[in-house]
């Protein structure tokens, strides 16, 4: 279940930066608030499972909306660093707001049952509603990248001033794409703390901004899906390699830099060459 969910988050920041050309260090916000608020929802409000989803998508909507108007007329590393910026406010806002349990997060968050009648109290009862959410948003996010905004993205990432010149709005079609990604890693947060009946500071660190960005490379940019791959292989490293402690954060290093230097397109993206490059060798015709 928390490789779904991890699966779900890379690809929602995978709009950002593969189609929007949009590297944010602060994606942790839409996923670490969402989860507070989803937690809360179903913890003291006693919202049935959709709804405390619902309300927790709806705040990391409205967080994406406010960053994207901070932040998205910027470029390069001055984006990168407001949303930095941005989102350790939502941390030290976490840290210190009366309904987030400070330090400690927000514990024994029960699991309400989904419109109020299917039960999903068991692991396997649980692990089927994620699946079901985690399909229809994938089955979204491939859409999206594949209508005319997502080709209007790619447009603005390769070459933004041509993008103007042809009469997009480059402003509006970037902050259309925060939000969105802002929503769907909302989505994420709020499944993963009826994974875990818990919300806490990790959610919101910048710690967890670094390991979406790291899923993302690993995997591939630009494929929407590809970054769902990167997410198997760091959450299946981080429980392999957890009797190690602070080796994990040594071998994410690595990798990461391994990445940008020899692996530019990902796991995905180096496999999708290989293929193309195996069809284009000439083959040898009869006479």
């Amino acid at each position: 279940m928390n490789v779904l969910v991890f699966m779900l988050f890379a690809c929602a920041f995978n709009l950002m930066l593969g189609f929007g050309g949009l590297l944010s260090f602060g994606h942790a916000a839409f996923f670490g608030s969402a989860a507070y608020v989803t937690g809360h929802a179903a913890k003291e409000w006693g919202l049935t499972f959709e709804l405390a989803v619902a309300c927790g998508v709806l705040v990391s909507l409205v967080l994406g909306w406010v960053f994207a108007l901070i932040a998205v007329r910027s470029k390069g590393i001055y984006f990168a660093m407001i949303t930095l910026a941005l989102s350790q406010m939502i941390y030290y806002i976490a840290l210190q707001a009366p309904f987030t349990g400070g330090e400690d997060g927000i514990q024994s968050i029960p699991r309400p049952p989904v419109f109020g009648v299917i039960d999903v109290s068991s692991n396997l009862a649980l692990f089927y509603t994620i699946l079901v959410v985690f399909t229809i948003a994938m089955l979204a996010l491939v859409r999206i990248s594949q209508s005319a905004f997502g080709q209007s993205l790619k447009a603005i990432r390769d070459n933004e001033d041509r993008a103007i010149s042809l009469g997009y709005d480059v402003v509006k079609y970037k902050q259309m794409a925060f939000v969105i990604s802002a929503g769907f890693s909302g989505i994420a947060g709020s499944l993963k703390v009826f994974v875990f009946s818990i919300a806490t500071l990790t959610d919101v660190s910048w710690l967890l901004s670094g390991e979406v960005v790291l899923m993302a490379l690993l995997g591939g940019l630009g494929i929407i899906w590809a970054p769902a791959l990167g997410a198997l292989i760091v959450v299946a490293m981080q429980y392999l390699l957890a009797p190690y402690g602070a080796w994990v954060t040594i071998l994410q290093g690595l990798i990461f830099m391994s990445c940008v230097l020899l692996f530019r397109e990902g796991i995905v993206g180096m496999i999708r060459d290989l293929l193309n490059r195996r069809r284009a060798k000439p083959g040898t015709s009869p006479h």
